[in-house]
């Protein structure tokens, strides 16, 4: 299912990332939401709902990465 707004993302993502990585999670997710709407375009026996989290945090980690510190950070 997609998410309206942030504050709908799963509480896994809303307490680690950033409010910048959670825009981009949310708009990666609906987008795979949609991407993926037919069996046939997915990889495997994966569900929708595992693909679309899939994309989500690769394009998260395109520009943050988690510190030595356990936060996530923005890549210089």
């Amino acid at each position: 299912m997609p998410y309206d707004s942030r504050s709908d993302l799963p509480s896994n993502v809303k307490g680690v990332l950033p409010p910048h990585a959670q825009d981009i999670y949310q708009s990666a997710f609906n987008s795979a939401w949609d991407q993926y709407e037919d069996p046939e375009d997915r990889n495997g026996d994966k569900s929708r709902e595992e693909i679309s989290h899939a994309v989500a945090w690769s394009a998260v980690k395109e520009q943050y990465e988690k510190g030595d510190d356990d936060q996530w950070h923005k890549k210089h």
